[in-house]
C-alpha cells in the first residue's frame, strides 16, 4: 500500500514470470484487466511449445495474480500496471537438470524481449536422478548452471528475483538455486505479520553471504486460486 499510495504500480515495467504453467490465466477474472489493457505481452514455453500454456500447471497463474491481479474491493497485486511475459520453463511432472537449462534459456529470452525484471518462483536442489543432485556446498552463489545463468541475466541489467525455496521444514532445509546467486535477489516467505513461514528455506549461502536477501508475503497469501476462487 505504501508504494501504491506514492504512485508506484509498475507502469512501464516489463516483467518476465518464469514458472511451471499458467492454467486459465486467460480466463480467470482476477487477471482480466491485464488482457483488457494489453498488459500481457506474450507467452513462451521452453518445456513443450506444442502445449497450450493456459492448460498447464496453475502455479504461475497464481503468482501472476499476486503481481497483476485486480479485483475491485478484494485483490490488487503489487504491480497491477506492469506488463508481463508468461514463460514456462519448469516441467512440473518431473525434476531433471534440463529444467535449469530451460531456466537459462527463458532468462535469455526475457533479456531479448526487453524485460526489466525476472520473477521466478522456482528452485533446484535434488532431482529424480540422484546423480544430478546439488549439495548445499553448491549453493555458493556461482556454481550451479541455473545460478550462473541468473547472474549473467542480472549483469545485463535485469533485476532477478528468485524464490529462496520451500525446504525449511524438509531434509534439504537450505536455499535453492538460483536464489543463491551473487547477483540474484533471493526471496523468503512470511505472513502478513512478518512471521517467517515454517516452509521457507534457510540461508546463508554456502560462502556465508546473507540469503534470503528479502522476504515477502508467501504464506496465507490472497491470490487467484486454481479453482477460480480467490
Amino acid at each position: 500500500q505504501f508504494l501504491h499510495n506514492h504512485g508506484y504500480r509498475g507502469l512501464g515495467m516489463h516483467i518476465a514470470v518464469l514458472d511451471g504453467g499458467f492454467y486459465k490465466a486467460n480466463e480467470y477474472f482476477a487477471l482480466d484487466s491485464l488482457w483488457d489493457n494489453g498488459q500481457i505481452l506474450g507467452t513462451k514455453d521452453f518445456v513443450d511449445p506444442a502445449v497450450d500454456i493456459f492448460s498447464t500447471h496453475w502455479h504461475g497463474m497464481s503468482v501472476l495474480s499476486c503481481m497483476g491481479g485486480n479485483v475491485q474491493g478484494s485483490l490488487i497485486g503489487t504491480a497491477p500496471e506492469a506488463s508481463y511475459w508468461l514463460i514456462r520453463s519448469e516441467d512440473t511432472g518431473s525434476e531433471y537438470l534440463i529444467e535449469e537449462d530451460n531456466w537459462v534459456a527463458a532468462a535469455e529470452f526475457a533479456d531479448s524481449v526487453g524485460c526489466d525484471i525476472i520473477n521466478s518462483s522456482l528452485g533446484y536442489t535434488v532431482f529424480d536422478n540422484p546423480a544430478m543432485n546439488h549439495t548445499y556446498a553448491d549453493m555458493d552463489g556461482k556454481t550451479t548452471r541455473g545460478t550462473r545463468g541468473a547472474n549473467i541475466a542480472a549483469s545485463r541489467g535485469m533485476l532477478v528475483f528468485s524464490s529462496a525455496g520451500n525446504e525449511g521444514n524438509a531434509s534439504w532445509k537450505y536455499i535453492a538455486a538460483p536464489s543463491d546467486g551473487e547477483n540474484v535477489i533471493g526471496v523468503g516467505a512470511v505472513n502478513k505479520d512478518s512471521v517467517a513461514a515454517a516452509f521457507t528455506s534457510y540461508g546463508p549461502a554456502f560462502d556465508g553471504k546473507t540469503k534470503p536477501n528479502i522476504s515477502a508475503v508467501g504464506w496465507n497469501t490472497y491470490l487467484q486460486k486454481s479453482d477460480g476462487s480467490l
